[in-house]
């Protein structure tokens, strides 16, 4: 990828709705090089793929948009994982990867870690209130959900700001295209990341706790492929890998809603004042700005046949990107969709998925947003821009957000 396709990407990642627009009102799919993939951008199909996962699967839908060179995957070989984890697996393997997560995010367990999400999200406000001015991303956003995950795993504190950090850098990896140096220090930090999370899989093995962890830990020794007592390397190197991607998606997505929810509603004052005065819309603006700006704009899926969808004839092994973001944008789906509004009548939109591969994490999400709406606006009822700073999105189609909410009040 040269430079040029580097800026069209990036173009389109820190703005993807005209694009979306453009694909709705085509004719069958729109194909977009900067993907690398047929765009499914009407509500419509996204569900048709997202209720057919045997005829799409979802074996890339971690695929990277830049191959690591062979420096960077000789660094990565030297950490943990590798292996398939609940977002890119089809059929009974997925069924299986999936359904100690589910447990694992049972309301009572949601339930169970909402206070505590409560005070660290009242001790990180505590500690910018009286300044008139904070970062919200880099001071709120980006701490509480890998504090309230970590938790629910098991992590020590003092762990968690460099988990957090390597499921950032894993992102970038992923995700942005980047130097091979970049690229290297990414690898770096990935892989210690990975070695502590290895170090809680034996640990926790070997002494169980109440905790995300050792349940996934019981859940795979349940099938009888421990022997004595240590795990395998293949085990641990699962574990590591269902631990990771359980660590990103309950943080990255988080992170990534808290900032644009603040943002929108920043961005529509009287919104905001509105929430002020009826605490009780807060539920409500939740859903909306999940359905406005999803935080997941979408996900790779390949054709497992040959299939046609919205009348374009995909062969075995085509690429589409199924956009949740444009789905929830579809005036066939939800009037006026390009307004934010947090007075509209409920609608089931696609932030979270939908199906099979539906985002078990959704509920906790929705509680740290809630609890992060409640407190502001009962203590900050002033929030807004600050003036000197414009708010740039992140060049992204996984976890859309600001990249700086600079806020006063």
């Amino acid at each position: 990828m040269d430079r040029h396709e580097h800026a069209r990407l990036d173009a389109l990642q820190r703005d993807p709705y005209p694009h979306y627009a453009r694909a709705r009102n085509a004719e069958g799919l729109t194909f977009v090089p900067e993907l690398d993939a047929w765009l499914v951008a009407r509500d419509a199909d996204v569900r048709e793929v997202l209720r057919r996962p045997e005829a799409f699967s979802s074996a890339n839908a971690l695929r990277p948009d830049v191959l690591p060179g062979p420096t960077v995957l000789a660094e990565m070989g030297r950490g943990f994982g590798g292996r398939p984890v609940v977002v890119s697996s089809d059929g009974a393997l997925h069924q299986r990867l999936r359904a100690p997560v589910v447990q694992g995010l049972s309301p009572s367990r949601v339930a169970a870690v909402v206070p505590y999400a409560a005070e660290r999200a009242a001790e990180l406000i505590d500690g910018f209130a009286a300044r008139g001015s904070a970062d919200l991303m880099a001071e709120y956003a980006l701490k509480l959900p890998g504090q309230v995950i970590g938790h629910l795993i098991g992590l020590d504190p003092a762990d968690v700001p460099l988990a957090v950090h390597g499921g950032y850098r894993a992102e970038q990896l992923l995700f942005r295209p980047m130097e091979e140096a970049d690229q290297l220090a990414a690898a770096r930090d990935i892989v210690e990341m990975q070695h502590l999370l290895d170090t809680y899989v034996r640990e926790r093995h070997a002494h169980p706790r109440d905790d995300l962890c050792s349940s996934l830990i019981a859940a795979l020794t349940a099938r009888g492929e421990s022997a004595g007592d240590e795990l395998t390397l293949d085990e641990r190197h699962e574990m590591v890998a269902h631990l990771q991607n359980f660590l990103l998606a309950g943080h990255l997505t988080t992170s990534a809603l808290t900032g644009s929810l603040l943002l929108h509603l920043m961005h529509h004052r009287a919104q905001w004042e509105l929430l002020c005065e009826k605490p009780e819309l807060i539920p409500a603006a939740v859903e909306e700005a999940a359905r406005y700006d999803s935080p997941i704009q979408g996900f790779r899926r390949i054709t497992t046949r040959p299939v046609v969808l919205s009348g374009t004839e995909l062969p075995t092994g085509a690429v589409v990107f199924v956009a949740y973001g444009s789905a929830n944008r579809d005036p066939s789906r939800h009037e006026r969709p390009d307004v934010f509004d947090i007075t509209r009548p409920p609608a089931r939109h696609l932030a979270f998925g939908y199906g099979v591969h539906g985002c078990p994490g959704s509920q906790l999400a929705r509680e740290q947003l809630r609890i992060t709406l409640e407190l502001l606006t009962a203590r900050l009822p002033g929030l807004r821009l600050a003036e000197d700073r414009p708010v740039v999105m992140r060049p992204t189609m996984i976890h859309r957000s600001p990249e700086e909410l600079p806020l006063t009040w």
